[in-house]
C-alpha cells in the first residue's frame, strides 16, 4: 500500500557509512544508494485502485412497444487515473548527500546522508573533527602524482632507511604540526585553559587552516614497503599522498603512495561501514538508527556552535556601537568645551575694552 512506501521513506532520515572501494568515485557511490533506495520505495505495493459509478445501456427486449425505451444499469468499475502504469513510479527523486569526500584512488569511510540529514552533514564538515587513516608507501621510485601508478620520473637506492630513522623523520613531522596546530588554535598557552585542553587532546584550529597532523606513526616496515598511521585535520588525499613523498625526500630517498585508506571520519569507524553487498534499503535503515544518537549530538553541536557564533557576533557589534557611542560623545564634550571656552573669551573682551577706555578717560 501507499501507507507502506511512506512508512519506510520516513525512516530514510539520518547519517550512516558506506566502505567505498578503491577505483570507484564517490559519485558512482551515490548514485548506487539513490537507486537501489528508489527501487525499494517504488517496489512497495501500489495502492487500491479507485472504483467509479458507471451507466451501462441494455437492450429494452424485443416486445418493447417504442424503440426509445432504454434500460441503464449501475456497476462499479475501476478508474485508471491513479495506475502505476499511468502515474508512473511514486517516487522519483532520493537526495542522498556526501560528507567528507574520497577521490578515486583512495578508499575507506564515506559518510552519507538522507533526508534531514543533509543538514547534519554540513554540521558534521564545519566541525574539526579529525579522521584517521592508513597509508602504504613504496622506497625506491617517484612519479609524477606522488602515487604507485603514476608515471616514473626518478629511481633511488633505499638500503641505508632503517625503521628508527623512518620514525625519528615522522617525529620531525609530527612535532612541525604540533606547533601549527597550537598556532592556529588561537589559544594562549599561558592559562589553565589551554593546558587542560591540550592534555585532553581538544586542541583544534579555528577558521580556515592548512592541514594539520595531530598523530602520525609507523606501523609496518618491510622495505620496500611501510605503512603509516595518519590522525588529521583539514586534509587532502592528495596532501597525504604527497606526504609519503616528503617522507622519502627526509630520507635520502623517494617514495610513492600505493594506497590511502580512511578507517574513521569522526565518530563513524570502519567497522560500522556498509559493504558494498550491503548497499541496500534495508541495511541503510539498520544503520541510521543505529547512528541516530550519533547524528542527534551532531546536530546540537552543530545548532550551539552557530548560536554562540551569532551570539559572539552579536556581542561584537554591541560593543563596536559602544565604542562609536563613547567616541561620539567625547566627541561632543569637546566640542561643547570649546565653544565654552570662546563664549568665555567672548565675554571677557568687551570688559576689557571698557576698562580701557576708562583708562583713557
Amino acid at each position: 500500500m501507499a501507507a507502506q512506501a511512506i512508512r519506510l521513506f520516513r525512516k530514510m532520515d539520518g547519517l550512516f557509512a558506506v566502505y567505498k572501494p578503491q577505483g570507484v568515485h564517490w559519485k558512482h557511490v551515490r548514485d548506487s544508494i539513490e537507486s537501489n533506495l528508489l527501487k525499494a520505495l517504488n517496489s512497495c505495493p501500489p495502492p487500491a485502485p479507485q472504483h467509479a459509478v458507471q451507466f451501462q445501456l441494455l437492450s429494452s427486449g424485443e416486445n418493447s412497444s417504442s424503440s426509445k425505451d432504454l434500460a441503464l444499469s449501475p456497476t462499479m468499475v475501476p478508474t485508471l487515473a491513479d495506475h502505476p502504469l499511468v502515474t508512473g513510479p511514486q517516487f522519483h527523486k532520493v537526495h542522498v548527500g556526501v560528507g567528507h569526500r574520497l577521490d578515486a584512488f583512495s578508499s575507506g569511510v564515506l559518510v552519507l546522508g538522507v533526508g534531514k540529514g543533509n543538514g547534519v552533514l554540513e554540521h558534521l564538515c564545519k566541525s574539526h573533527v579529525t579522521r584517521d587513516y592508513t597509508l602504504e608507501g613504496e622506497f625506491g621510485k617517484a612519479t609524477d602524482n606522488f602515487t604507485d601508478t603514476g608515471r616514473v620520473i626518478e629511481k633511488t637506492t633505499y638500503d641505508h632507511v632503517t625503521q628508527d630513522k623512518l620514525e625519528r623523520v615522522l617525529a620531525m613531522i609530527q612535532g612541525a604540526n604540533q606547533k601549527a596546530l597550537i598556532t592556529y588554535s588561537q589559544v594562549d598557552l599561558r592559562t589553565q585553559e589551554a593546558y587542560e585542553l591540550a592534555v585532553r587532546g581538544l586542541l583544534y584550529p579555528h577558521g580556515k587552516s592548512p592541514p594539520i597532523l595531530t598523530g602520525l606513526r609507523c606501523i609496518h616496515f618491510n622495505p620496500p614497503h611501510f605503512s603509516l598511521e595518519v590522525q588529521c585535520v583539514n586534509e587532502t588525499q592528495k596532501y597525504l599522498r604527497k606526504l609519503i613523498h616528503e617522507v622519502g625526500l627526509e630520507l635520502r630517498t623517494c617514495a610513492v603512495c600505493s594506497g590511502v585508506r580512511r578507517t574513521r571520519d569522526g565518530p563513524f569507524k570502519v567497522e560500522n561501514a556498509l559493504t558494498r553487498q550491503h548497499w541496500t534499503a534495508d541495511s541503510i535503515i539498520q544503520a541510521i538508527a543505529h547512528f541516530h544518537k550519533t547524528t542527534r549530538r551532531i546536530r546540537k553541536s552543530g545548532m550551539y556552535r552557530q548560536t554562540a557564533g551569532q551570539m559572539n557576533s552579536s556581542a561584537e557589534v554591541q560593543e563596536q556601537i559602544r565604542s562609536q557611542t563613547g567616541q561620539s560623545e567625547q566627541i561632543n564634550q569637546d566640542e561643547f568645551s570649546s565653544s565654552t571656552s570662546d563664549t568665555v573669551v567672548d565675554r571677557e573682551t568687551p570688559v576689557t575694552m571698557s576698562e580701557g577706555r576708562t583708562k583713557h578717560r
